[in-house]
């Protein structure tokens, strides 16, 4: 977006928007950015433990509510603060959420709780343009997780962006299938999430203008897609893409719109042939196997699959921050005309997610325009 000029009807010198961010690669000027202080694994539910292999669900549920060993904290710490260097050394403005003891219980009239971290913003805050969206989050260890950016929320609806809540979920026993359990391989894919109301995670969407594109999953239902549908109103279409995850959570690591024209896919969990006709002019670039993983701790704590390699985050149309280790994937993006940024965060898995889902890009450098035709 051109800075004003006298021309324009408007003073020069004009403050710039402090949230302007339609898609996800737009030259970034401002992210927030996670933190790990007072994380605590999250509390025993079955819409965690759905996401889990079993023996990982029951060790999840013998630990739900407890501090993070010091280990896993420590490692992570190191590896997110080299990545703020980074960000800000590429001239990025980095803000932080408020620090939370996520160990302190609260409770509803129909449940309680102890919380989880606020290690991930792309979850629980969505942008569209200039305004953020908190969103009906699934988890009920995550019911307040947006009150940790609360001071940045009031900060910017001050200075001018648009602030909307979507309406809080019951996370009643009518929201999760009773007696739920992860599909074998092969068996029909499945969700925990009934329609009993609408809930959703923003990292379930991503933005490419005026098209967003989102999976439904074990927290995202259709009710939730059609809020936010109607929410947003006819200037934006939204268009599923159908996951053959078997615990299908979040879209950054299925369908990752990378430049104008541009989508990397999972070959795992996208039939490309079932992709929506809008993208039959964009390249469909397939990403890589990732590189195994060979610190067993990590297998034994990550949230996340084998696919965080897809995780990465956009500077602008060229520059993407990727991790390190993922040898494969820095040589693709290399190959498909990117200029990768190798940046360590693999032990940031256990607490939810890599680049993508650490940031909140609330201010990109372009305007609201429409990539298809």
């Amino acid at each position: 977006m051109r800075a004003p000029s006298a021309g324009d009807g408007v003073p020069a010198d004009r403050p710039a928007a402090p949230v302007n961010s339609h898609n996800e690669w737009d030259p970034l000027e401002e992210v927030v950015v996670g933190r790990l202080d007072g994380a605590v694994v999250p509390s025993r539910h079955p819409v965690v433990a759905c996401n889990l292999p079993p023996w990982a669900a029951r060790l999840q549920g013998l630990t739900a509510g407890r501090r993070y060993p010091k280990i896993l904290v420590e490692r992570a710490q190191r590896e997110l603060d080299g990545f703020v260097g980074l960000l800000r050394s590429l001239g990025v403005t980095v803000t932080r959420p408020d620090p939370v003891d996520h160990g302190r219980r609260f409770r509803t009239p129909h449940w309680s709780s102890r919380g989880f971290c606020n290690a991930c913003p792309r979850d629980c805050l969505l942008v569209v343009g200039d305004e953020i969206i908190e969103t009906p989050m699934a988890w009920p260890c995550r019911y307040f997780e947006t009150h940790s950016y609360r001071t940045l929320l009031k900060d910017y609806f001050r200075r001018g962006a648009r602030w909307t809540a979507a309406p809080r979920p019951q996370l009643t026993d009518e929201l999760f299938v009773p007696g739920h359990r992860r599909p074998r391989a092969g068996e029909p894919v499945r969700h925990i999430v009934t329609e009993f109301e609408p809930v959703f995670d923003a990292a379930d969407f991503v933005r490419v203008g005026r098209d967003l594109f989102v999976t439904r999953g074990n927290v995202t239902n259709r009710m939730g897609v059609d809020w936010l549908r109607r929410h947003l109103g006819p200037g934006y279409r939204i268009h599923e893409i159908a996951s053959r995850c078997r615990t299908p959570m979040h879209i950054d690591t299925t369908f990752m719109p990378l430049a104008p024209g541009k989508v990397m896919i999972n070959p795992e969990y996208v039939d490309v042939d079932g992709l929506p006709d809008i993208l039959r002019s964009w390249d469909i670039l397939v990403a890589p196997e990732p590189d195994p993983m060979d610190d067993r701790l990590l297998r034994l704590t990550s949230l996340c699959g084998k696919w965080l390699s897809m995780n990465v985050l956009m500077i602008d149309e060229k520059r993407v921050i990727v991790e390190r280790h993922h040898t494969g994937m820095v040589n693709a993006l290399k190959k498909w005309g990117f200029e990768p940024i190798p940046c360590d965060f693999l032990h940031y898995a256990p607490f939810g997610g890599s680049f993508h889902c650490a940031t909140l890009d609330v201010r990109r450098r372009g305007t609201l325009e429409s990539y298809f035709h």
